[in-house]
């Protein structure tokens, strides 16, 4: 397999050619163990030092089924995850040698697919055990925090702590859907971000193991990845590692008694569905003190959070500090408990450290990346490093750090936030209305994302780590219509949703791994992707057929699955597909120094009747096939080439795909 490498903002091939990444996240159930550790299933978390992750994203025995589809759908790259708890889960510095070699394992066969991976240490909101998916359980005894009374003190929205299993009902008001980002707002992760990020500068006298709490964390965080990188290191199809899934922020930059209700000058991001509650609230919260609070409930036009009323918080006041151990922000001077109310001491405490004013980025995202590149590149020295920010916060203006490890890509997430939240997609927007005004918001708003990377070290290309659609749109329309036997239209919408975003993706020439690809998902509201009732596979059991064939459990297979250039013998111009007339144009510059030709995916869903190819420019030979649905374009002199690809003739009635050219020479 050709090694593909990260030169300034581009990935070339071994023979020099521009590379294309485009793949799909693997997987959304990676989050949870297997086999039983979906959100969908009742747990008290009990267990989170004797689960097994082995069998996430499948067990081996059907690896070579899903990589067959998903190379057959033309992927060339998956953002491959894994968590922490699922290499640590056992205790600090125990690791899981099965899931790890395991976990080589997927790496090594997806290459014999022709996958390229970069691997993505993945959590939401810190933990399962504080709503999400990621760290392990004991990182939260180590502080001196006890899970178990979360749901009682309100530290944390859990949806194996609301959710009544035995309602028949699948959508309950308790956990309404994407409702657990509240959690980034809670106590809880309030707490842990804190610390991970600033716990030297905010609270330097507290120890775990001899270390400071921030270097402990961080030091088995980054432990667990060295064990995974060290396993993966010489497989020549691995690109690198994600630094950390959408990293949560904590309380740094924040004054002590601020309340966040919406953006402001000073605080533009988003506020979030939930309590508003500022870090003082939080800590009084999980000291036991009941509090008053704002509840922001989302506007059904807007899709913003707005306030919406007040609730007491901790009304029977739970202490979730271990046997009422310490606070260690209450014992570094932050605040004090006074008469059963929380205390302001230092309203500055988590904005200003030795004399100055913390900066999220450079004080915690900054380190932490150079870490990660120092870490894995005793691996590997040819490694990239994939950045991300926190979503919010970047949306809002948050700048990447200064210092980054060379070779960084920008690999942030970008989602349609109406279609996500709403689960709804129309072409009516508030900016106009029809398909080109849409596809021009996403244009717009993807551009912003690509221009992030213009001050990286020695150039980046962007690659957009996660997008995609809920396929539960309109409470599940195509579900229903599917359980009918529908079968004509029914991801119509979701086709038109995925095509925008392409075709935006497509005019800025950003690389992309859609997210997701879950083999567990079901077509039920309660299931999903196995995580928080999240359903956004292109893959479901749900819609296998009896044909098994390599499309059987696709879903809206019409809009991801289009053609794209995967390796151009010089460099692109311009690449753009219009779906309604079935037409592929590429430009680009040749160059015949390079001794392999261009390869153009054209997949038969698209072309059923198989390919005409035209060209315009320079000189090329043009060979097509038809079983790898690749079309190839060998240049024979430098200089401008434009390939156009076009559906052939009326479907032939075995529905095969057929070889219209074989051999075209441009003049």
């Amino acid at each position: 397999m050709s090694v593909v490498r990260q030169r300034g903002a581009l990935f070339l091939d071994e023979e020099g050619r521009q590379m294309t990444l485009r793949g799909v996240n693997l997987g959304g159930d990676c989050k949870v163990p297997y086999p039983s550790g979906g959100t969908y299933l009742p747990s008290d978390f009990g267990d989170h030092r004797e689960v097994s992750f082995v069998g996430r994203p499948f067990p081996l025995t059907e690896a070579d089924e899903h990589f067959r589809r998903l190379k057959h759908w033309g992927f060339n790259a998956l953002r491959l995850l894994t968590t922490w708890e699922a290499v640590e889960h056992a205790g600090p510095g125990r690791y899981d040698e099965s899931y790890l070699e395991y976990f080589a394992q997927v790496c090594r066969i997806a290459g014999e697919y022709g996958l390229y991976v970069f691997i993505d240490f993945h959590q939401d909101v810190w933990s399962r055990m504080t709503g999400g998916d990621g760290a392990p359980g004991w990182t939260l005894e180590a502080v001196g925090l006890d899970f178990r009374k979360f749901a009682a003190a309100g530290a944390a929205h859990v949806m194996q702590a609301v959710y009544d299993y035995d309602n028949p009902e699948e959508r309950q008001p308790a956990y309404p859907p994407m409702s657990w980002g509240s959690n980034y707002y809670l106590p809880a992760n309030g707490i842990m971000w804190s610390l991970f990020w600033a716990g030297e500068l905010l609270t330097p006298d507290f120890r775990i193991d001899g270390r400071n709490v921030q270097a402990f964390l961080q030091a088995h965080y980054l432990g667990a990845m060295d064990q995974v990188a060290r396993r993966v290191a010489r497989l020549p199809n691995v690109l690198g590692f994600d630094t950390l899934n959408e990293p949560g922020t904590g309380w740094i930059g924040i004054p002590l008694t601020y309340r966040h209700l919406g953006p402001t000058k000073e605080n533009p991001t988003w506020a979030r569905v939930g309590p508003a509650l500022s870090p003082l609230d939080s800590l009084a919260i999980s000291r036991g003190i009941p509090t008053r609070a704002a509840h922001l409930s989302r506007n059904s036009r807007s899709g913003l959070a707005e306030p919406g009323g007040e609730r007491v918080i901790n009304p029977n006041g739970v202490d979730v500090w271990r046997d009422g151990g310490p606070d260690p922000f209450e014992r570094a001077g932050a605040w004090r408990r006074e008469g059963g109310r929380a205390l302001a001491l230092d309203d500055g405490f988590f904005r200003y450290a030795g004399g100055r004013r913390l900066d999220l980025s450079e004080d915690g995202f900054g380190p932490l990346f150079r870490k990660v590149g120092e870490m894995i590149r005793r691996h590997n020295p040819d490694w990239s490093v994939f950045a991300e920010l926190d979503p919010f916060g970047q949306a809002a203006g948050r700048s990447f750090p200064q210092a980054l490890p060379e070779r960084s890509v920008n690999a942030s997430h970008w989602y349609d936030v109406q279609t996500l939240f709403f689960r709804k997609f129309s072409l009516s927007r508030k900016n106009g209305a029809g398909a080109d005004a849409v596809r021009a918001s996403f244009v717009h708003q993807l551009g912003k994302i690509r221009d992030c990377a213009r001050n990286f070290p020695g150039g980046a290309p962007t690659l957009i780590g996660e997008f995609g659609i809920p396929f539960d749109l309109d409470d599940g329309k195509a579900f229903a219509a599917w359980a009918r036997g529908d079968r004509d239209g029914v991801w119509d919408d979701h086709n038109l949703a995925l095509e925008l975003m392409y075709d935006a993706m497509d005019e800025l020439q950003v690389h992309s791994t859609q997210w997701n690809y879950t083999v567990s998902n079901r077509n039920s509201a309660r299931i999903g992707d196995g995580w928080n009732q999240e359903d956004l596979s292109i893959y479901s059991q749900d819609q296998v057929d009896g044909s098994f064939g390599p499309d059987s459990g696709g879903r809206a297979m019409e809009g991801f699955c289009r053609p794209y250039a995967r390796r151009v013998q010089g460099r692109i111009v311009a690449a753009r597909f219009d779906r309604g007339r079935r037409h592929f144009t590429l430009d680009y510059q040749a160059d015949p120094t390079i001794g392999a030709p261009t390869e153009i995916h054209a997949p038969r869903i698209q072309f059923p009747a198989g390919v005409a190819v035209r060209l315009e420019g320079v000189g090329a030979r043009v060979t097509i096939d038809a079983e790898r649905q690749t079309v190839e374009i060998a240049a024979l002199a430098a200089g401008r080439v434009q390939v156009i690809i076009e559906a052939a003739g009326p479907a032939p009635s075995n529905g095969d795909w057929v070889e219209q050219a074989s051999d075209v020479e441009a003049k």
